[in-house]
């Protein structure tokens, strides 16, 4: 076995052509990719994000950090438009990472979409509750904090966060094209609410809540100033995944060649324009600091309720009564489609690689009236539901942001690659400028992840480690691609090589001695305070240490595997 065998083209694009009951089924024209897009881009990053990053790390500055997270969503979106053209199979950049990185870097980027569609679903579900909250105290109702909030953020579980993800888990298994129908209706309504918001938060902006634009740093990293922007922008960047997950549709959808582009394009053209505009009028309808602490994550029913005159004793009186709660009502909607085109991308990804034997085969088994994974479906029922009650919100979304990033950086790499190795593969759409454009990705998504938190940075290379440890003792020893390649065919695993084995134990032990690095760096940041969770951590690092010296040791001194 070659951890990094590739996929040959010839079996992706037979896999794009496959019909019957155990495929996807493809109902997705232009239009619904359009909004498959829009559904999953305006949402948290729109109604929630905004406010923590505004608050905590840019201030009215903010729209920059928009911006900037554009620019490398743009450049990663090319790459993507070029990849989806070529190879329309469900998957994302799994798929792509699999034809032309081979299929360890496939596994790394698969087990990271993983990481990434689950902590977005959950984050978006963390705010839609917390919107909820908001909506039900505008009629008097009040839900106790203990089962709206978290530990971390003072009650014992989200309650409402794991509701929503159970019940649109459940819609998603009953089909992609009833689904679809159901985020197209969901995007028209909230494209139409921010809008709105643009427009009528246009006419109550105070110039003065955009002094200092750009807020003076307070002497720590990250929060405000230069470093402020960016950080933000990286936290932010969590709001453009959308198109990523429209190109895990890619099998699902008509014409993928040519549809895709445009589904990807689209949607994050017109987002990013919404974006920018958005920022502006919330920003200046609130001055920043409002967005700090719980309600960050619901800025917009803050903003709407600044809109209004000012009374004598200092009280506003709202211009529209009406709008915060018609507002909410949108957003509550779409955070909903948000959620589903997050599940969708996520169950697809496991989906690819459960047909590839990298995960047990059970999840790429397809429902026979539905024409779904609905087991797939299922695991992520529970164990996002789960997730969303316990977690913060802010963990959440950084999470997302790092492994989006992280995705879009493989992606862009893959492109320099196939340009090398496959030249002559059909597609429909060529990424401009290369290697310019895909280089420009790479270096934009890194710069952006620098500035993210130490802690985020941990807890990836926790779920990294992870991921590994179920390749090297799991996914490497059951490839389909892998055990076709072997003596006898019938074999249920395939035979790992030596040198294999000994390129796995480094790259294990690399990513151990890193996380040490990183629980030290943490430690020292913190004040050198040892605790619970510190010790917790340094146990997973060392333990891994050992266990990757051990085979190394092993894999050296034996010659055969």
């Amino acid at each position: 076995m070659n951890i990094f065998q590739r996929k040959p083209v010839h079996s992706l694009l037979s896999e794009a052509q496959e019909e019957g009951s155990h495929s996807l089924r493809k109902t997705l024209g232009p239009v619904k990719l359009i909004a498959l897009g829009l559904g999953a881009i305006i949402g948290a990053g729109l109604f929630s994000i905004t406010g923590i990053a505004a608050g905590s790390y840019a201030g009215p500055a903010i729209t920059i950090s928009f911006l900037i997270a554009a620019v490398g969503c743009c450049f990663a979106g090319l790459c993507y438009a070029e990849f989806a053209s070529m190879f329309p199979i469900a998957g994302s950049a799994y798929t792509y990472s699999y034809a032309t990185l081979g299929e360890f870097i496939a596994w790394v980027i698969g087990w990271d979409l993983i990481l990434e569609y689950a902590v977005a679903s959950a984050t978006v579900s963390i705010s839609w509750s917390r919107y909820l909250v908001k909506l039900l105290e505008g009629f008097q109702i009040h839900l106790p904090p203990e089962l709206t909030l978290c530990p971390w953020e003072g009650g014992v579980v989200n309650l409402p966060a794991a509701c929503i993800i159970i019940l649109l888990s459940l819609l998603l298994i009953r089909g992609t094209e009833k689904s679809s129908l159901f985020n197209i209706l969901i995007v028209i309504l909230k494209v139409a609410v921010v809008i709105t918001f643009i427009v009528v938060g246009w006419g109550f902006i105070n110039s003065d809540n955009y002094v200092p634009y750009i807020p003076e740093n307070t002497g720590e990293w990250g929060v405000f100033g230069f470093s402020g922007i960016i950080r933000a922008s990286a936290i932010v960047f969590f709001a453009f995944i959308g198109f990523d997950a429209v190109s895990t549709a890619a099998q699902e959808t008509r014409n993928p060649q040519k549809n895709m582009p445009i589904g990807i394009l689209g949607s994050l053209f017109i987002c990013t324009i919404l974006y920018i505009l958005f920022a502006h009028v919330l920003t200046g309808t609130v001055y920043y600091t409002e967005f700090q602490g719980k309600d960050g994550i619901a800025p917009v029913a803050i903003a709407v309720e600044h809109m209004g005159t000012v009374m004598p004793d200092g009280s506003i009186q709202q211009a529209h009564l009406w709008l915060n709660k018609a507002i909410i009502i949108a957003i509550l909607a779409g955070y909903s489609s948000v959620i589903l085109v997050m599940l969708l991308g996520q169950s697809r990804v496991f989906y690819s690689m459960s047909r590839d034997g990298l995960l047990p085969k059970m999840f790429s088994q397809i429902h026979v009236r539905f024409g779904t994974p609905f087991k797939s479906n299922l695991l992520f029922m529970l164990s996002i539901s789960i997730f969303a009650l316990f977690v913060p919100s802010n963990v959440a979304g950084e999470l997302t942001s790092i492994g989006t990033l992280f995705a879009f950086i493989i992606v862009s790499t893959g492109i320099l690659v196939m340009r090398k190795k496959m030249p002559d593969v059909p597609r429909k759409f060529k990424t401009p400028l290369v290697p310019l454009v895909p280089l420009l990705g790479i270096l934009v998504c890194l710069f952006m992840m620098v500035f993210l938190p130490f802690d985020t940075w941990i807890r990836l290379l926790l779920w990294m480690i992870v991921g590994h440890d179920i390749y090297v003792f799991y996914s490497s020893r059951r490839s389909k691609i892998s055990i076709l390649k072997q003596v006898t065919p019938e074999n249920k695993t395939s035979r790992i090589t030596r040198k294999d084995a000994l390129i796995l134990s480094y790259i294990g032990l690399s990513i151990a001695v890193v996380l040490s690095g990183f629980i030290v760096l943490h430690l020292f940041q913190s004040g050198g305070e040892i605790n619970g969770f510190f010790l917790s951590l340094s146990a997973i690092a060392v333990a891994h240490i050992l266990l990757y010296v051990f085979r190394i040791i092993r894999y050296s001194i034996i010659k055969k595997p």
